[in-house]
């Protein structure tokens, strides 16, 4: 099927501009997706992604996060995590004018995002697809020195930036993956400590909700993922019906390994089937 692929923005709700990927299938749609991608990247490392869904008749859209890509607002930063469900609760609505079924797909920290969106009395959507889901962290002896002083350095200074120390080959088993994204020029590569404690806070509050759950889960996560501990997305087995696959030999980044593309059609068929479309 023929795929077209375009890019405008949007205005938040808050006056930030917001860029957004759209990947349409030739034909007619059969159900539409909002993805939604993880820290320090971009909407444009799924092109592959956005393309194979749209070829499977998914009409798919994807944002840079603020403070991300090509979106506005201050790099890697957030005030309150609900802005980013602001996000994703109007870009949701704005796809569900089409009248389709609706996926919402997140990866990493967009996967808390997602999980923790879907756990909220907010609108939802149809299906929920997480990949690699940051619901659990490890932290180095700086990083916990940091969130122990986060909210006295939060006072004075929101932006304050701590660099990642990642290096190549924690993004996927491929290494490959991880040095083309060392390269990406919309890269970023730091956290603020404003972000930093929101998401540790974003955490404790998805694990909590994942009982408020009430559509279908489909999970998939590396084995080997380095930076999200496999056992972060085990608590999704327990939404009824949920649906979770383990990669014993994949790292972080499921959908950017070789057999990445395999794994989006396991999704594509997996909401086609759940959807009923």
């Amino acid at each position: 099927m023929t795929v077209t692929a375009t890019i405008d923005h949007g205005t938040t709700r808050d006056g930030l501009i917001q860029l957004r990927r759209r990947w349409s299938p030739s034909g007619p749609a059969t159900a539409t997706a909002l993805l939604v991608h993880g820290m320090g990247e971009h909407s444009g490392r799924y092109e592959h992604v956005g393309t194979r869904l749209a070829e499977r008749g998914i009409d798919t859209v994807a944002i840079d996060n603020r403070g991300y890509g090509q979106s506005g607002g201050k790099r890697a930063f957030v005030a309150d995590w609900e802005h980013f469900h602001n996000d994703i609760e109007d870009q949701l609505a704005e796809i569900r004018s089409l009248g389709l079924p609706t996926v919402l797909i997140g990866h990493s920290l967009g996967g808390l995002m997602a999980v923790g969106y879907c756990g909220s009395s907010r609108p939802q959507p149809d299906a929920l697809i997480v990949s690699g889901p940051a619901l659990a962290a490890e932290l180095d002896g700086r990083a916990k020195t940091l969130v122990t002083l986060g909210p006295a350095i939060r006072r004075f200074a929101p932006g304050y930036e701590h660099r990642d120390a990642w290096d190549a080959t924690v993004y996927a088993e491929d290494v490959s993956v991880g040095e083309r994204f060392m390269e990406d020029p919309l890269r970023v590569d730091f956290v603020t400590i404003s972000l930093a404690l929101e998401s540790i806070d974003a955490i404790r509050r998805a694990r909590a909700s994942v009982g408020d759950i009430d559509i279908p889960v489909l999970c998939v996560h590396g084995a080997k993922d380095k930076l999200v501990p496999v056992r972060a997305s085990e608590i999704l087995s327990t939404v009824p019906g949920a649906r979770r696959i383990v990669y014993d030999h994949l790292g972080h980044e499921v959908f950017n390994e070789p057999e990445g593309l395999d794994i989006v059609d396991i999704c594509a068929e997996w909401a086609v089937d759940v959807l009923g479309v």
